[in-house]
């Protein structure tokens, strides 16, 4: 009998074990609480996630951009490229070589200004540091106070963008 008492005993206890304490409200929240932050915590890597596909696409897609902006523009200098070489072919002396000359620059003009790009620069500009490099500085009193007195090479810029800085020679 005592074995009996032993085994009852021992069966008994055993649900007693298996019981779980009952869950109080602050460990329910706690739970809830849980959940909702394993939800944010995803959806910010997935937020992450797009936005760095974002950043990648767009990236590609300007560098595309860039890259046929480019081919438009040789595209269009082409032409002057191929006059340069027939002028370099031919003989270096007379009134036809020096007309062919003219013609490439005027095309070099047209092309400027059907691009938008504006020239500046010229003798008896006000100095700009924003638009001149001043390589070089005399004294002459027949020019004003930070005057452009020659220009050694010009400046070029499209819209407020200074594509190069006109080279200068400044006065006082």
């Amino acid at each position: 009998m005592d074995e009996e008492k032993k085994v009852e005993t021992t069966a008994e206890e055993q649900p007693a074990a298996e019981k779980k304490p009952k869950k109080s409200k602050k460990d329910g929240e706690i739970e809830q609480l849980k959940s909702e932050l394993e939800k944010s915590k995803e959806q910010l890597l997935r937020t992450a996630a797009e936005f760095d596909n974002y950043k990648k696409r767009t990236d590609r897609e300007r560098a595309g951009i860039a890259e046929y902006a480019k081919c438009e523009v040789i595209k269009k200098l082409l032409p002057i490229l191929d006059n340069i070489d027939r002028a370099a072919a031919a003989e270096a002396s007379g009134d036809d070589y020096i007309k062919g000359i003219e013609m490439i620059v005027k095309q070099f003009t047209d092309l400027s200004g059907t691009l938008g790009i504006q020239e500046f620069g010229a003798p008896g500009d006000t100095f700009d540091p924003n638009l001149h490099e001043a390589v070089m500085h005399i004294e002459d009193e027949s020019l004003g106070e930070n005057t452009v007195a020659q220009v050694l090479q010009k400046g070029y810029k499209l819209g407020d963008t200074v594509i190069r800085a006109a080279m200068v020679k400044v006065a006082n």
